[in-house]
């Protein structure tokens, strides 16, 4: 009737082909941040940053998630709202009403029908390479300037 055997909850921790373990970094639904993060793990945001991630591994914005920032990452699946540019070197996913008012970079995009975004869109190797630089463009600053953000 039981299973006697423990259970792992694999959608915290995973282990990686070289045998060392990560962990996904969970901001959760009711939760303000304000700061950039770092990670060299998978991050999911499921509340509110007001800040930049930086994440070598995989990003994922949930449903109620909002980011008013720079989003950075290897891959990215972004079901909530983006205010900035998203820079993500391998695949790119917006998912059904998710909401991005910034540029995209990205090697691979691949955007389902309800899922929107308002910016410019680069796509490749090289887009990826050269964006970043750092600076905002007009289009980042009108978004920011917009949601009532910007610095002057």
């Amino acid at each position: 009737m039981f299973n006697s055997k423990s259970n792992k909850s694999e959608a915290l921790e995973t282990t990686s082909t070289s045998g060392s373990t990560s962990s996904t970094s969970l901001i959760g639904s009711g939760t303000t941040l304000k700061g950039d993060i770092s990670s060299s793990g998978d991050i999911r945001i499921d509340g509110t940053l007001n800040g930049n991630i930086h994440c070598t591994a995989k990003v994922v914005i949930g449903a109620n998630g909002v980011v008013t920032g720079d989003v950075n990452g290897q891959q990215a699946d972004i079901m909530g709202k983006v205010t900035g540019s998203v820079k993500v070197k391998d695949l790119l996913q917006l998912k059904g009403g998710s909401v991005i008012n910034g540029n995209l970079y990205a090697g691979k995009l691949q955007i389902e029908p309800t899922a929107s975004f308002n910016g410019e869109c680069h796509m490749g190797q090289a887009a990826v390479g050269n964006s970043s630089n750092g600076k905002a463009s007009n289009n980042e600053k009108d978004a920011l300037k917009l949601a009532g953000l910007a610095t002057s």
